[in-house]
């Protein structure tokens, strides 16, 4: 892989497969805007190296055993952070034992916490470095208390043993019915298995706790359109839209359905907000 390679050029199966990154990993980073891939032709996702470099970032972070769950809440608020102008990959980010912390120059922070090392003021690099890993050794962190360990146990299990990580997110079902993030991973592991039953069930379960979770009622409708459901995906569509207006790729979604049914007017609407929420 070389940096001249074209723009968005990585498509989401090749990324997944060069970082090993699981789909609920992925698809969380780029949700809350960590990357910004394009949509392809049948609006796939098309990731360019700068995407592929980030996303590094967060496949080294996991190598060093730091869980998911905490790998995309660190980043998150990263790129929150700092301003627009300061490109992330000028920074060093890297595995402090259980922590992520972030280096630029001399200066280093806690990505999570924002904790300083020592007074810093944020501003744009001269040049764009690659982005460096550094490991450092550190005093084990204490146990994080239940059901947040069991979560991160089960999401630390999908790319190793993802019939354990079933078990284990059940198990989080179990044991607290509202975390909502359990249903999210446990439908899309799924899912991708092609089991889009038991997907659905899952999310079922899950909007019978928190009916208006509109990131459940969108997982929902694509397991209902690969089953060719497509009047109950629209519902399931239109379900998420109604909790989050600014949905864009359920309007997406949608309008394409609708099209297919010959449904135009209800088709061009959705388009019309897709191509809004995309300005």
């Amino acid at each position: 892989m070389i940096a001249s390679a074209t723009p968005h050029t990585y498509s989401l199966k090749s990324v997944r497969e060069m970082l090993g990154l699981s789909a609920s990993t992925l698809t969380r980073l780029i949700d809350a805007g960590f990357v910004t891939p394009a949509r392809g032709p049948r609006n796939e996702y098309r990731f360019s190296f700068q995407d592929v470099v980030l996303l590094r970032t967060a496949d080294q972070l996991l190598a060093n055993k730091i869980p998911p769950r905490k790998v995309v809440k660190a980043l998150v608020q990263l790129r929150r952070q700092l301003p627009s102008e300061v490109p992330l990959t000028g920074l060093r980010i890297s595995a402090v034992g259980p922590d992520v912390a972030v280096r630029q120059g001399d200066l280093q922070w806690d990505a999570e916490s924002q904790q300083l090392l020592m007074d810093f003021e944020v501003a744009p690099s001269g040049s764009a470095g690659a982005v460096t890993f550094i490991t450092r050794p550190t005093a084990p962190a204490a146990a994080p208390a239940e059901p947040e360990a069991e979560l991160a146990h089960a999401e630390a299990l999908e790319q190793s043993d993802p019939a354990a990580a079933e078990a284990a997110y059940r198990q989080v079902i179990r044991h607290a019915p509202d975390r909502i993030d359990a249903y999210l991973n446990l439908g899309a592991l799924l899912y991708e298995a092609g089991r889009l039953d038991g997907a659905l069930a899952v999310y079922d379960q899950g909007l019978a706790k928190a009916p208006r979770e509109a990131r459940l009622h969108y997982n929902r409708a694509l397991a209902l359109e690969d089953l060719g459901r497509a009047n109950d995906a629209l519902a399931a569509y239109e379900a998420c839209i109604a909790l989050a207006d600014d949905f864009a790729d359920a309007h997406f979604n949608a309008a394409r359905l609708y099209e297919q049914l010959g449904r135009n007017q209800l088709a061009l609407r959705h388009f019309s907000a897709y191509r809004r929420l995309q300005r």
